[in-house]
Order: C-alpha cells, then sequence, then structure tokens
C-alpha cells in the first residue's frame, strides 16, 4: 500500500481499535483461480503481546481453507470510515480556486498465514468471543447460548475455523494532514451538515488530527 509518512499510523492501540469497529475484512489470498478475496468478520483477539491474532470461521464450502497456501501469507484489509471530500468546502476556493476533489479514509493493513482450526470447540469459542464484542452495546444482549445447544452444534459443523498470526499490520489515515487548518474546519463543518453513513465518523478523525493525534475509533 502507497503510504506517505504523513498518513501513516503504526500504533498498535489505534490499529486495534479501528479492526475492533470495523470487524469486516476483505481476506485476499492466492487460490485456485489466482488472486481471491474473501469478506469475513474477524475476531481481534484481546493483548498486547508481540503477535496479535485474527481469528474467524468461513463455509466449509469455502475453498479458502483449503487452497491458501500454509506457508504464504494473506492480505487482511480493514476498511475504517470513508468520505467524498468536495473541493467546494474547502476555505481556500474563495480565495485562489486551486482546490480539486478528494477522497478521506482510515484503513488497516494486516499480513500474516492462514492457519486452519477445524475443531469445533475452537469454533464456538470465537462465535461466542465476537458475538459478545458485537452485542456489547445492546441491552440485552444476544448471546451463542441463547440458542439451543443442538442447533448451534449443527451449525458450527457446516463452518471451519481460521486463525491469521499478523507479522506485520499497517494503517493508513488519509484525513485531510495535508490540508490547511482553515480548509479541515470547513470540511468538517460540510461533514457534518451531511447526514450520511460515515460523514460524522470522517469529521471525528479529521478532529482528532487538528488535535495532533489520530482518532483511534469513530465513536
Amino acid at each position: 500500500m502507497y503510504c506517505p509518512k504523513s498518513f501513516a499510523e503504526n500504533r498498535p492501540e489505534i490499529l486495534r481499535a479501528l479492526i475492533q469497529c470495523y470487524p469486516l475484512a476483505t481476506l485476499v489470498s492466492m487460490g485456485g483461480n489466482g488472486l481471491e478475496a474473501n469478506h469475513i468478520p474477524l475476531y481481534l483477539v484481546p493483548g498486547e503481546g508481540p503477535q496479535p491474532v485474527l481469528q474467524g470461521h468461513v463455509a466449509r464450502a469455502n475453498p479458502l481453507w483449503r487452497e491458501a497456501p500454509p506457508d504464504d501469507e494473506v492480505l487482511v484489509i480493514f476498511q475504517g470510515p470513508q468520505h467524498y471530500i468536495s473541493p467546494s468546502w474547502y476555505a481556500t476556493k474563495a480565495e485562489t480556486g486551486e482546490v480539486v476533489p478528494t477522497w478521506n479514509y482510515a484503513v488497516v493493513h494486516a499480513h500474516g498465514p492462514l492457519q486452519v482450526r477445524d475443531d469445533p470447540y475452537w469454533v464456538r469459542q470465537q462465535m461466542v468471543a465476537l458475538t459478545a464484542q458485537q452485542e456489547n452495546s445492546f441491552t440485552p444482549p444476544w448471546e451463542v447460548g441463547d440458542a439451543p445447544r443442538d442447533f448451534t452444534d449443527r451449525l458450527i459443523q457446516q463452518v471451519v475455523g481460521i486463525e491469521i498470526p499478523i507479522s506485520r499490520w499497517v494503517g493508513k489515515w488519509k484525513v485531510s494532514q495535508n490540508q490547511p487548518v482553515g480548509n479541515r474546519d470547513s470540511v468538517v463543518a460540510h461533514l457534518e451538515q451531511q447526514n450520511q453513513a460515515g460523514s460524522e465518523a470522517m469529521a471525528e478523525y479529521i478532529l482528532a488530527s487538528l488535535k495532533g493525534g489520530k482518532k483511534d475509533h469513530p465513536g
């Protein structure tokens, strides 16, 4: 991924927070038909150890778990908030007219080997962890144990667990850092008026960059 230094994000706690808020990953691997992409929610195992670990599961019918070379790395992409930025939003448009459209976004790219976990107990624990993370803000939260055990046992037989120990990861936060403060302020004001998916989250990311940091989560 091309990533100018001003947009690079390498702090583990910031990368973790984006993954936890946007867990639906694009997993890119080499399969029988060449490069393939699968869209899978992945759970980032808690902890600040030297090697972060992603866990998930795929349908047993999905060839991913059979075809991914065990010695090769896969690429996992987590897409955070994103939004089109109109040149008309820049304060300097009225001054010079030297403005063009762009797109703001925050992403994390993670690399690591794909390991298969064809173990019903492992899969159940992974489902419990991911569900608890996603249900955390609901009242009351739904739990895997709320469904009949024989029902979930049958479903678990239809999937296979996967685990990806992350060997390297990097974030790219393109949130108007290359614009003067006046332009960033005006972009935030326009984003807050959009009432569109991601506009408020992107406004918060830009505000965080104005304070000298990068937004660790969209809320």
